[in-house]
């Protein structure tokens, strides 16, 4: 057991960032008002689970179509560039799927919104660089809070209103920017050496 707690904060972080659930809190609401109630503990749960799971065997899917972790990083790097400078500057790179809104509740908020291409694709890239142990307790961090999130979305954002929303994402944006660029440059170095 390595713990590590810069790693650990840093991978928090970057999850965080990518997950992005206060972000989705109006989408949270716009589903628990077409469905009347939403299952946070499952949802939760199941997301804790995906996460997990491709964390372990991710990289096993990769070599069996043929490419290294230091090469899907760098691809990884660059979906996180771009999510966030989606993030800081307000414009929407990626088309979000909107039929899968009107499915139970449990699947697009544990599958797309939370265990979604980004925060996978950030677990192989974050699995790059740190301990196994240090990335697992920031993916129950994350879930913690996406689960608390869930529960008290609706008094979330009559607390932080929208230009709260706004401004944490814009922080998380920059955050996530200098992360991406330093796991490019990492991994780039990887593949050249």
């Amino acid at each position: 057991m390595s713990l590590n707690f810069k790693e650990i904060a840093t991978a928090t972080m970057v999850l965080f960032a990518v997950i992005d659930i206060v972000g989705s809190i109006p989408i949270i609401i716009s589903l628990r008002e077409k469905n009347g109630t939403i299952k946070s503990g499952r949802a939760s749960i199941i997301a804790a689970f995906v996460l997990i799971i491709f964390l372990f065997i991710g990289e096993e899917i990769l070599n069996l179509i043929g490419i290294n972790v230091n090469e899907f990083a760098v691809a990884g790097s660059l979906i996180l560039f771009f999510i966030a400078l989606e993030m800081v500057l307000g414009v929407t790179l990626f088309k979000q799927d909107e039929s899968n809104l009107e499915m139970a509740t449990v699947f697009p908020i544990a599958f797309p919104i939370v265990a979604g291409p980004g925060s996978l694709t950030t677990l192989l890239s974050l699995r790059a660089e740190y301990a196994l142990e240090n990335i697992i307790i920031a993916i129950i961090v994350n879930v913690v809070v996406v689960f608390i999130v869930l529960r008290t979305s609706n008094k979330l954002q009559r607390f932080l209103g929208k230009n709260g929303i706004k401004i944490i994402e814009k922080i998380f944006g920059v955050i996530l920017l200098a992360i991406a660029v330093k796991l490019f440059t990492s991994n780039i170095q990887e593949l050249f050496n």
